[in-house]
């Protein structure tokens, strides 16, 4: 245990399916037995609760629907590739890619949050199949870490979950956000967040001011491409999935395509 007051939760998850095998006449093989379900489990320590300042320190639902999504696109994923994860919290989401690719997993050295993903990573060693690389990372500062910066080229995917909940903090990611995607060649960023509702006397109705700020940021940056993507993959970890859960793909303009699933 990194801190004697934190917890140790264990997520329980199902692997995809193989894909499906053909013969040398490209005919599919049609399986006689049915095979077993493969399953794992990752073990987080993390805070029990937090201020909003280290919030990063919990376990969000945005994570769970990340990870969902990096499992059922694990096929596309390639060795000699990075996923870059900002703002990685408690590390399940970069755990999770790790399985597949290698990661760098990045956020701010505040509450001892980089000693925790470390211990996280080594917690679930077991599972990972290539290289987790804990860096920090803070929006506020505009730089990015010096492995990153000569890795860029082969990070065609970058993913950040709950990262809105802050307007300041906001602004400073979606910045960061653009600088990465100012470099090519093209790339897409996966946000994963849950909408926060708030009911106020001047709307007369339940809005959600951080998810909307996030927006409103995303839509000056140039020369990029966004849309929301649908919610219509598996379910493999055990949460719930609830309506305010949405995940956006930003991607940059580039010509040059490196595989973006």
């Amino acid at each position: 245990m990194v801190d004697k007051n934190n917890v140790v939760s264990k997520f329980k998850f199902r692997f995809p399916p193989p894909p499906p095998k053909v013969d040398a006449d490209g005919d599919l093989i049609v399986s006689r037995k049915k095979s077993k379900e493969k399953t794992g489990v990752i073990e987080i320590e993390h805070s029990k609760s937090t201020v909003l300042g280290l919030v990063g320190l919990q376990i969000w639902r945005g994570a769970l629907l990340l990870a969902d999504w990096l499992l059922h696109n694990s096929a596309t994923f390639k060795d000699k590739h990075y996923i870059l994860e900002l703002g990685s919290g408690v590390g399940l989401s970069s755990i999770v890619a790790g399985i597949f690719t290698p990661v760098f997993c990045t956020d701010i050295n505040k509450g001892g949050l980089l000693k925790l993903i470390k211990g996280n990573v080594l917690r679930n060693v077991h599972l990972t199949k290539h290289p987790i690389t804990v860096l920090e990372l803070d929006f506020m500062s505009q730089v990015l870490p010096r492995e990153i910066v000569t890795s860029i080229e082969k990070t065609p995917i970058v993913i950040a979950a709950d990262v809105v909940y802050d307007d300041v903090i906001t602004e400073a990611f979606v910045k960061t956000v653009g600088h990465i995607l100012s470099k090519p060649p093209r790339r897409s960023v996966y946000v994963a967040l849950e909408k926060r509702f708030v009911f106020t006397i001047a709307d007369c109705d339940a809005v959600a001011p951080c998810y909307e700020h996030f927006i409103k940021c995303l839509e000056k940056l140039e020369n990029i491409h966004k849309e929301e993507v649908p919610l219509d993959f598996p379910q493999y970890f055990h949460y719930d999935r609830v309506k305010e859960l949405v995940l956006w793909k930003i991607t940059s303009n580039f010509d040059e395509i490196n595989n973006i699933p």
